[in-house]
């Protein structure tokens, strides 16, 4: 009498396997038990609980957002549709210098801490309460933590308009310590931001210093992404050599049209760095940004779409030009009138974002805003359209690069053991999507639009994403760094 077959969970059969480590496809099985890839090859001696037929589809590790602001969504919003749509299995939260935590109750939430949205969401003083609540009730992806600078100087300081005091410092570093402790990853900056700006290097420094002895790694929103940008990279550069850890450039770009076409010097000075420290960076496939309503984005921008105004929500989704003309305004004076609000900036030129798209050493990050009214379409829209407009429809670079973009390469950088490359021992976090159709369908005029061609999407062994709709299955953790 034959032995009865060995039985997995789910078995992924007959797709080809982009692993995330920038390997050609290859045609296997891959068999899931409980949380775990347990094996990857042909596996037609064995069955699974669940047999998944994946032939003419490519089965590769779940995507790994590196740059996100879900920090409230993944509470709010815990099927994390937007995300688990994409293929998306985890994210990189407190990105820009903004993270919910820790921030005690009561402190003001200045823009671009606003974009959380109300006091409500302000309740967490400590980044473990953050990480408590998100194990007592999970979301659908699991989430990596970033503490921002902004939220530990909101938190201390009176105002934010100068250096913080030794004294502030101290207590910043404290609570910075706290937040590693309690299973942060790193710290970032938004140095552009109004909470930030005062921030000399040398405070940054003594953050930064504390995230090292933890294991952690710097994240920055640049000072300066328009004329002084190549400075801005010496500074980030300065920060981590001085502080000794690892830095990712946020969101790399070259904003305004004077300085179109940069992007050649800026990744030359990246390369530069390199060869000395740890550098990495992320970008978005668009050549236009969004934030809060800033002057100092206006005035760089072909175009500025407001997507969202506390005093005049029905504006969400029009040109703020427009809206300055129907109310005898110039544009700054209707910005003003509509605060606080946010934005989309058209403000980058083509080429650039394919060059950094292109760079062997970018990841992909959606830098997407969860709570506006009208998003920026990245939200909905990055991952499908790395991998359908920019590697199958503009041949920027293989598909097998794509995936490495997002999956091997973040996981790597941001120190996510077993998660990024589709391996035996490794978290069962997996997309089957279709190369042929995978595109994105979210649109400036329609952001709130799912991808074409996710058809499966797995977070740690469950179905998070059916091809159609979230499962409303909630597996995600809490991830540390390495």
């Amino acid at each position: 009498m034959s032995e009865a077959p060995e039985r997995y969970d789910i078995v992924v059969r007959g797709g080809m396997l982009i692993d995330g480590t920038g390997a050609p496809p290859r045609r296997v099985d891959v068999a899931i038990s409980g949380d775990r890839i347990v094996a990857v090859g042909d596996l037609g001696a064995v069955a699974g609980e669940r047999e998944v037929d994946a032939r003419g589809r490519v089965v590769a590790p779940g995507f790994i957002d590196a740059h996100t602001h879900d920090d409230r969504a993944l509470l709010s919003d815990p099927d994390m549709t937007f995300k688990a749509s994409q293929g998306v299995t985890t994210v990189v939260i407190g990105n820009c210098g903004s993270s919910l935590a820790p921030l005690a109750p009561g402190r003001p939430t200045p823009p671009p801490l606003n974009l959380f949205g109300g006091p409500e969401w302000w309740r967490f003083p400590t980044v473990e309460s953050y990480v408590d609540e998100l194990a007592r009730a999970p979301a659908a992806i699991n989430s990596a933590i970033l503490v921002g600078h902004a939220t530990l100087r909101t938190g201390v300081m009176d105002d934010l308009d100068r250096p913080a005091t030794d004294a502030e410092t101290a207590v910043m570093q404290e609570r910075l310590e706290e937040g590693m402790a309690a299973g942060a990853i790193g710290f970032s900056t938004g140095l552009f931001y109004p909470p930030n700006r005062a921030a000399p290097t040398d405070e940054v420094v003594a953050l930064a210093e504390v995230a090292a002895r933890a294991g952690g790694i710097y994240t920055t929103h640049m000072r300066d992404e328009h004329d002084h940008v190549l400075d801005s990279l010496d500074e980030a550069f300065e920060i981590g050599s001085r502080a000794k850890l690892p830095v990712v450039v946020s969101h790399h770009k070259c904003a305004g049209p004077r300085n179109f076409g940069r992007t050649r010097e800026t990744l030359d000075r990246i390369d530069g760095a390199r060869r000395n420290q740890e550098v990495g960076l992320d970008v978005y496939p668009y050549t236009a940004g969004s934030s809060v309503l800033l002057p100092d984005l206006i005035q760089d921008s072909a175009r500025v779409l407001i997507t969202w105004s506390e005093p005049y929500p029905d504006t969400a989704g029009r040109e703020l030009e427009a809206i300055a003309a129907e109310w005898g305004l110039d544009i700054y004076a209707a910005a003003d009138r509509l605060q606080p609000a946010g934005a989309v900036y058209f403000m980058m030129d083509e080429e650039d974002v394919r060059r950094v798209l292109a760079y062997p050493h970018s990841m992909i990050g959606s830098d997407g805003s969860p709570h506006d009214e009208r998003p920026h379409p990245r939200l909905w829209g990055t991952f499908p359209r790395v991998l359908g407009h920019y590697s199958r429809e503009l041949g920027l670079f293989p598909l097998e690069i794509a995936v490495h973009k997002m999956t091997g390469l973040p996981a790597a950088r941001f120190g996510l053991a077993d998660r990024g490359i589709a391996r035996p021992g490794a978290a069962a976090d997996l997309v089957v999507f279709d190369p042929a159709a995978v595109i994105d369908r979210a649109t400036y005029d329609e952001p709130v639009q799912p991808a074409a061609g996710i058809d499966l999407v797995l977070a740690n062994g469950q179905e998070i994403w059916d091809g159609a709709r979230s499962t409303g299955a909630r597996p995600g953790r809490v991830l540390r760094r390495d």
